[in-house]
């Protein structure tokens, strides 16, 4: 089984940085887009952030400037660096990984999310 698992989260002032880390570990032949989300309380799951297998990024416009998206392909993970961290950046964040696992067909997995708290 395939399984992601997220760090890196906690609680920062505006204006400070974090970085989360997602690692893939299991049976993995190869991996395509690796996505960033976030979920405020009482609000959709939104995309933040996607990179591809290539390395071409895309991300969310409340975030461009502000957070980079990148991933070591040897080690099977995605990180996304959080800069000038604002308080509406408040949500529990979640890793998605599009892969080829075990039965070699393309499946989407979900890390447990990792909660990341801005204060003003």
């Amino acid at each position: 089984q395939v399984q992601l698992v997220e760090s890196g989260g906690g609680l920062v002032q505006a204006g400070g940085s974090l970085r989360l880390s997602c690692a893939a570990s299991g049976i993995i032949f190869s991996i395509n887009y690796m996505r960033w989300y976030r979920q405020a309380p009482g609000k959709q799951r939104e995309l933040v952030a996607v990179i591809s297998s290539g390395g071409n990024t895309n991300y969310a416009d409340s975030v461009k400037g502000r957070f980079t998206i990148s991933r070591d392909n040897a080690k099977n993970t995605v990180f996304l660096q959080m800069n000038s961290l604002k308080p509406e950046d408040t949500a529990v964040y979640y890793c998605n990984a599009n892969l080829r696992g075990f039965g070699f067909t393309l499946q989407d997995y979900w890390g447990q999310g990792t909660q990341v708290t801005v204060s003003s």
